[in-house]
């Protein structure tokens, strides 16, 4: 059903969507399971900021149980892309 591009695997096999979330000066996806479209147990995702210059940071956004967000920063790893559910196709990171 999603092309492979927007595919991702895990550190213990599993594949996971790249579902995009928002996008304006940053890049927010989530992961979703590729056969229900549901968030993935854990509810993590990523977000890509951008600055002024054009300089990326990336980080993992994991909720924690109290409800706050823990980020945890991440490789670059921009030339990926994502699926737009609102559009039904893949797309690149940055629009």
């Amino acid at each position: 059903m999603f092309p492979e591009e927007v595919l991702t695997k895990t550190k213990k096999g599993n594949i996971e969507v790249r579902n995009l979330v928002a996008r304006g000066k940053f890049v927010w996806y989530d992961y979703r399971d590729p056969k229900t479209f549901e968030k993935v147990e854990n509810g993590k995702s990523r977000i890509f900021l951008k600055d002024e210059e054009g300089n990326v940071l990336s980080y993992f956004v994991i909720p924690l149980k109290d409800g706050r967000l823990l980020l945890i920063e991440a490789e670059r790893e921009e030339n990926k892309k994502v699926w737009n559910e609102k559009k039904k196709k893949a797309e690149d990171l940055w629009g």
